[in-house]
């Protein structure tokens, strides 16, 4: 599952997490730090992405416009890039499951 993280997030996350999602990206490092929300899900559509952010924006997207792409929205507050990348390894099998899930559009995690 390639996770693509939104511009609230932090880019080190990728390097914290390839172990388990290895082939995710940051927007920043795509050159879509300055794209607006609907260019971010066009691109994480295109390419195959799963959006994870801590907005609000893109799970709304999600229920209007289905999947792909999925969202997981990310309910934890602003806590830092370790404290992030902990809550995604205590949640990477659900995770998973999501990405298998083709019913499924958003996850949010807490």
């Amino acid at each position: 599952m390639k996770l693509l993280f939104d511009q609230n997030l932090s880019f080190r996350l990728c390097e914290a997490i390839a172990d388990l999602f290895p082939e995710s990206n940051h927007v920043r490092l795509l050159g879509l730090s300055e794209a607006d929300d609907r260019n971010v899900w066009d691109h994480a559509k295109t390419q195959g992405f799963t959006i994870v952010s801590q907005d609000v924006d893109f799970a709304e997207m999600a229920a209007v416009l289905g999947s792909p792409p999925k969202v997981i929205w990310l309910r934890a507050g602003n806590q830092s890039t370790a404290a992030i990348s902990n809550l995604l390894r205590r949640h990477a099998e659900l995770i998973a499951g999501f990405g298998k899930d083709d019913g499924a559009t958003c996850l949010e995690i807490y």
